[in-house]
């Protein structure tokens, strides 16, 4: 295993000029050897560049890759001993599942009693034990790329794992039962994981630290928790949570906060620069209330959708839209009624810039 460290930029264009023509904005960004991470992001937004960057698959325009502090930027993916399991299965079909899994090994001379040792060892892991002798071309596509994970798991002395959006052709089903066993396998094998996905379930619920990326720019690396309680950028409130977070336009004034035309009262201790901002709440956190209280905005409720564990209420205030996750015990409005949400609490974040106050 190794720790991977990144300073770098990529544009696919011969001669780029601007942050547009880049793949990758310049960034520095370290893995850690052992850890669990995942690459979050909209389609194009850099993540398989990354990734492909990492494993050797693709040179950088300019900067350096490093693995325990040596420039691997100009080794091939042979040479940084890389292994990469790709968005559908890799494997021989005319092969057995276990000489698929053994093929890796069998390369690099790894003595019979040790393949046998190994291949035992990750085909239970991925519950594969049972279809060792079977031909890989009589499986469904779900085997095949447990069997393609097998492989990129099953040298014990690889640098890192690669994953690109591994799961895409597993049945809805058994993907919270992969992630959970990729999950256990990282903790038993202490292997450098690398998943790229579009997905933020799988890299909430898999990594230990989640890359959030857009438009060729990391704009927040944390746990699940971070990126969930406090979004450093305005995208990654969008893009994490379902719904994602309420952004409402606000100019703070003195102790004051103007939304919408309605004056809401700042908690103490709370400083805001003065002007324009963005006030950041997630449905979760805002709450049914009183007309009384200095924190809420008046809604016309426009939609309220009973899901079972909450109810959705979407309210319209003059021209914002928000949302509320509200608990279905309480007596929910109804489409049509006047509700007074509050939006300020000890968990509504500001933006000014798009960027989080601190």
């Amino acid at each position: 295993m190794a720790r991977i460290d990144l300073d770098l930029a990529h544009s696919y264009q011969p001669d780029p000029r601007q942050d547009a023509d880049y793949a990758l904005l310049p960034l520095k960004m370290s893995f850690a050897d052992g850890g669990a991470y995942a690459l979050l992001g909209p389609s194009g937004c850099g993540k398989t560049t990354m990734l492909n960057i990492m494993s050797g698959l693709l040179a950088p325009s300019r900067g350096t890759v490093r693995f325990d502090g040596k420039d691997v930027a100009q080794l091939s993916p042979q040479q940084r001993n890389i292994a990469q399991v790709f968005q559908f299965p890799v494997i021989y079909d005319t092969m057995t599942v276990a000489d698929n899994l053994a093929f890796p090994l069998r390369n690099r001379k790894m003595p019979e009693d040790q393949i046998r040792k190994r291949v035992g060892e990750i085909a239970e892991m991925l519950e594969l034990s049972g279809q060792l002798g079977r031909r890989a071309a009589d499986l469904t596509a779900d085997a095949k790329q447990k069997i393609s994970l097998g492989r990129g798991l099953v040298r014990p002395d690889v640098s890192a794992v690669l994953f690109d959006e591994p799961l895409t052709v597993i049945d809805p089903h058994l993907k919270w039962q992969l992630r959970r066993k990729l999950k256990q396998i990282h903790h038993e094998l202490k292997l450098t994981l690398i998943y790229v996905t579009h997905d933020q379930v799988e890299a909430l619920t898999f990594a230990e630290q989640v890359i959030v990326m857009t438009r060729g720019k990391a704009v927040q690396v944390g746990s699940a928790d971070a990126l969930f309680e406090r979004p450093q950028h305005t995208f990654v409130g969008h893009f994490i949570g379902s719904p994602g977070m309420n952004f409402l336009p606000a100019r703070a004034r003195g102790r004051a906060l103007d939304v919408a035309g309605r004056t809401l009262a700042l908690p103490p201790g709370l400083a805001l620069p003065e002007g324009e901002l963005k006030l950041g709440i997630r449905p979760e956190y805002v709450a049914l209330t009183a007309a009384e209280d200095p924190a809420a905005l008046p809604v016309t409720v426009a939609q309220a959708l009973d899901i079972g564990t909450h109810v959705l209420v979407t309210g319209q205030c003059g021209e914002l839209k928000i949302k509320a996750r509200l608990n279905p015990e309480l007596e929910a409005p109804r489409c049509g009624d006047t509700a007074w949400l509050r939006v300020i609490g000890p968990h509504t974040c500001f933006y000014q810039n798009e960027e989080l106050i601190p």
